[in-house]
C-alpha cells in the first residue's frame, strides 16, 4: 500500500536526469528569498493602498514577515535537491508539494482571522504566501533545473534532443 502512495506522487527513486548543481541551487535560493522578499513588500505596499485601514498592521511589518518568509524559502530551496534525487518527475511532485505547503500555512493565516484579525489584512497574507510559493517554485525550477537524462543510448536515441517534461521545439531556423 505505501509504494502504491508513493508511486501516485511519483516518488520512485528512479530519477533519471542529472541533479542540478549544486551552485545553481545557491543562486536559484538567493533569488528566491530576494525575490520573495521584495513580492511581500510589494504586496504589503498594494494591500495597504487598497485596503487603508490595514496601514500599521503587525504583520505587515517587513521584520516580522521577512524572518518567516527567509525560514520557509530556505526549506524549499533545502527541498528541491531532495525532490531532484527521489522522483523521476520532480517538477510535478515540487509543484504539488508547494500547493500543499500553501494550504498549510493557510492555516495559521485562518487562526489569527478567526481570533479577530481584520479580514482583509488576512487576505493579503494568504495572498503573500502564493506569492511565496510562485516565486521559490519558478526560481528553482528555472535556474537550477534537473539536466538531461543521464542514462541515454547516444546523441540518437529518443528523446535525447530533449529535457524531461519539455516539448520539442518545432521551429524552423
Amino acid at each position: 500500500m505505501l509504494t502504491r502512495a508513493l508511486s501516485l506522487v511519483h516518488i520512485d527513486f528512479a530519477a533519471r536526469h542529472r541533479q542540478p548543481s549544486w551552485l545553481r541551487v545557491l543562486i536559484a535560493s538567493v533569488a528566491a528569498i530576494a525575490s520573495s522578499l521584495a513580492a511581500d513588500a510589494l504586496l504589503v505596499v498594494i494591500g495597504q493602498a487598497v485596503f487603508p485601514s490595514t496601514k500599521g498592521y503587525v504583520h505587515f511589518q517587513f521584520h516580522d514577515y521577512a524572518k518567516l518568509t527567509v525560514i520557509g524559502v530556505i526549506i524549499a530551496c533545502i527541498g528541491w535537491p531532495v525532490v531532484t534525487r527521489v522522483s523521476s518527475r520532480p517538477r510535478w511532485l515540487f509543484f504539488w508539494s508547494a500547493v500543499a505547503v500553501t494550504l498549510v500555512l493557510w492555516l495559521p493565516d485562518l487562526y489569527i482571522l478567526h481570533g479577530g484579525a481584520p479580514g482583509d489584512a488576512v487576505a493579503v497574507l494568504m495572498v503573500m504566501h502564493v506569492a511565496i510559493a510562485v516565486v521559490t517554485y519558478n526560481c528553482l525550477v528555472r535556474i537550477a533545473p534537473v539536466g538531461a537524462d543521464a542514462v541515454r543510448a547516444g546523441p540518437g536515441s529518443p528523446g535525447a534532443a530533449r529535457q524531461p517534461g519539455r516539448h520539442a521545439s518545432t521551429r524552423v531556423s
